[in-house]
């Protein structure tokens, strides 16, 4: 028999995981955001409640999914003392999807296990519409047997994963890594193709030939043809860029290493953010470099 599944912030990834849990045959019992008015929509049109207390979600369901949106939102819902979703979570599942710092999933992890509950960090390295479809790359760690314990679950949101040995923590590390590199290597193309326009080359052919050379990369495939066009709708945006650009550059510091590209990388994210960017898809950052594009307000 599938586990109750509850969904703890319920924004674009979290509610179309909701929706594909719940037409895989898991049975969606509760929804929860800081927006309420986001959770009751979404309820209704799952058949579920909407609880506004954070206990009431944890008493509702054996396997609670989170997916917030920084390290502060996970202290809120775990470690703000009475009414946070460990009160009275003896023997449930906790698997905390969102992009966070490692530091916060071993507090989080130490704080259940106090408890008597479980926790898995299932961190995505995909868009919404994979959450939506069920093609979710997901870099699990945390505890074993809790990864056996919801198979299902995890097998229904992903279309590939793999788990990462060595405790709470570490597939967050290996998250900060993936994005670290995908923004580095987003921001180097939004400069290479604006370079290119700024020379009056064709830019069609321009990424035909990175295509077929040492420039080529995933994200030449994914964003160059947006970034021509402008063409930014929203699937993994600049302000969750810099976030995570971030993460690593702290990860970076409490090893000692200093990583200039990275650090570049984030403050071109950050820019954006400040200047009413951050919404746009990652692509955006072209916006920055090609010729008579964005400038200074």
């Amino acid at each position: 028999m599938n586990k109750r599944v509850a969904v703890v912030g319920v924004g674009r990834m979290g509610a179309n995981m909701a929706r594909r849990l719940k037409e895989t045959g898991h049975p969606v019992v509760a929804v929860n955001d800081v927006h309420a008015a986001a959770a009751s929509e979404l309820a209704s049109e799952l058949g579920c409640a909407a609880p506004s207390k954070l206990a009431d979600v944890t008493a509702s369901a054996e396997v609670i999914l989170t997916v917030v949106t920084n390290d502060d939102a996970m202290r809120s819902i775990f470690l703000s003392g009475a009414g946070s979703l460990l009160d009275g979570a003896a023997g449930k599942i906790f698997i905390n999807c969102a992009t966070l710092s490692p530091e916060i999933h071993r507090e989080v992890s130490a704080a259940a296990a106090q408890v008597g509950a479980r926790t898995l960090e299932a961190s995505m390295a995909s868009s919404i519409s994979h959450a939506r479809n069920g093609q979710l790359y997901l870099m699990v760690a945390g505890d074993r047997s809790a990864f056996d314990d919801c198979q299902g679950i995890l097998r229904d949101l992903s279309l590939s994963m793999r788990f990462i040995e060595g405790g709470p923590g570490r597939a967050a590390e290996v998250k900060a890594l993936v994005n670290m590199v995908m923004n580095i290597n987003t921001a180097g193309l939004a400069e290479g193709l604006g370079l290119a326009a700024a020379l009056g080359h064709d830019l069609a052919m321009i990424r035909e030939v990175f295509s077929q050379t040492g420039a080529n990369s995933r994200v030449l495939e994914t964003d160059g043809a947006d970034m021509v066009a402008r063409e930014h709708d929203c699937w993994f945006s600049a302000e969750h860029a810099a976030k995570d650009s971030g993460i690593a550059q702290a990860i970076a510091k409490s090893k000692g290493l200093h990583l200039p590209l990275n650090e570049a990388t984030q403050a071109q994210y950050a820019r954006m953010t400040r200047e009413g960017l951050g919404e746009l898809d990652k692509s955006g950052i072209a916006e920055l470099t090609f010729p008579g594009r964005h400038a200074h307000p």
